[in-house]
């Protein structure tokens, strides 16, 4: 086993850089002249962090303020629920004057494959200048007790069912956004509150999701249904050490992820670090900054269960129980058809090469599409998987194609519900 390993050289890297960067992990001040000679260690020991997996803090959020119409709104960031899987978090802008239409908030359901949640920063800083964000901020595997049991695709949806009635307990229904793998969990989250109660939520959108992964299969896709749950526990699969909170628990561990992860998208990796040195020799200070901070978010991974791990495999890649209407979440029926009525937006990239064309697309035809639904199906041109959510495809196009969708779906509530007000006014008026 390696990660006793890996986590001694870990600690030998922090050991290595010492006092060098602050606290957060993140770069000195602007007024600091980091690019001086003197602190060429700085830039060294940023780049030890991060390819050996080694930050001691998950990189923070760190969003401050964003534009909103012209002007500059302050956000509050706090923790509104949590659980041993992870915390809900809720992103507030303080707006300078009451908006004259109240928009519901964006519940953003992070991937558990790989990353942690902050590799969305960019993302969740595009959502606030719409409207508030609340997002899924999955716990590190190795920081979760045996105690919590063994953390599988069950409870994640359960979880996310749970973030979803607190995201809604705030006053105002929710339009769920689903990014990748998440789009399995949030889909079955949905359906099974669907089941329960009429229009749980405002909408859903799904981004590059492996919702039915026989179509197209991408490279990752037959990689992983063809090789058996026991080959990826042979060889994938190790046991936290101590002194970590999760000592003894069977992950998947960050930094096997990080290696599967460069080895499949490469060019990416290597676009982050060259834009962070090129401008960092350029003396472009501010966007150096920048680029540094999305190359450390990128390179923050943590580890997941290996029942979480099994389970998708199992789920999504071999026995695709999702499209079969064959999947069962914690002895419930997940009843996709239940969504007919729930306003549905899936987003592909034509350039995708994690998750195969149509594979996203196809809930359309599983929720058994009402006439009388708003719906949409949205296909980006040059567009990868990371595109989907991040940089200047996320903003130009992704972006703009769900807010429209937002807009007739909150213009079709209105529409709906000023009959039902005025009918409900006439009877008041009668009875008195």
């Amino acid at each position: 086993m390696w990660y006793a390993f890996i986590d001694a050289q870990q600690r030998l890297a922090r050991a290595m850089v010492g006092g060098v960067l602050t606290e957060s992990g993140s770069m000195p001040s602007a007024q600091t002249d980091w690019l001086s000679p003197n602190h060429a260690t700085d830039a060294f020991s940023h780049w030890l962090l991060r390819s050996t997996c080694a930050f001691e803090r998950t990189p923070p959020f760190a969003i401050h303020s964003v534009a909103v119409d012209g002007c500059r709104a302050s956000v509050d960031e706090s923790v509104v629920a949590s659980l041993p899987l992870g915390a809900l978090l809720r992103f507030k802008r303080n707006l300078p004057a009451p908006p004259t239409d109240t928009k519901p908030p964006v519940l953003l359901c992070a991937p558990l494959a790989g990353h942690h949640s902050v590799m969305l920063r960019e993302t969740v800083e595009t959502l606030l200048e719409g409207r508030d964000v609340f997002v899924t901020d999955w716990t590190d595997a190795r920081d979760v007790s045996l105690e919590a049991g063994p953390l599988s695709l069950d409870d994640y949806v359960q979880a996310l069912d749970s973030f979803i009635a607190t995201a809604r307990a705030f006053g105002s229904p929710v339009h769920v956004v689903a990014i990748c793998q998440a789009s399995v969990p949030a889909l079955g989250a949905a359906a099974l509150l669907a089941v329960d109660e009429t229009a749980p939520l405002a909408s859903i959108s799904l981004l590059g999701g492996p919702i039915d992964t026989r179509l197209n299969p991408t490279v990752t896709d037959r990689f992983a249904s063809s090789h058996t749950l026991e080959w990826f526990h042979d060889h994938a699969i190790d046991i936290v050490p101590p002194p970590y909170r999760g000592a003894g628990r069977l992950v998947y561990p960050g930094f096997i992820q990080q290696a599967a992860i460069f080895a499949a998208h490469p060019e990416r990796q290597l676009r982050l670090e060259a834009d962070y040195w090129s401008r960092w020799l350029a003396g472009d200070m501010p966007g150096a900054q920048r680029a540094l901070r999305s190359a450390n978010e990128y390179a923050a991974v943590l580890d997941m269960t290996e029942c979480y791990f099994r389970d998708m495999l199992r789920v999504v890649f071999h026995e695709h129980l999702l499209p079969r209407d064959l999947w069962s979440v914690a002895g419930r029926r997940v009843r996709i058809a239940a969504l007919r009525d729930t306003p549905l937006c899936t987003i592909e990239g034509d350039s995708d090469e994690i998750t195969g064309a149509g594979q996203t697309h196809c809930a359309h035809a599983l929720c058994d599409t009402s006439p009388m639904r708003t719906a949409r199906q949205i296909t980006i041109e040059q567009c990868n998987h990371y595109d989907l959510f991040i940089g200047p495809r996320w903003r130009d196009a992704v972006y703009p194609g769900l807010c429209e969708f937002w807009r007739d779906v909150e213009h079709a509530a209105s529409e709906v519900c000023q009959p039902r007000c005025a009918a409900r006014g006439s009877a008041d008026r009668s009875s008195a």
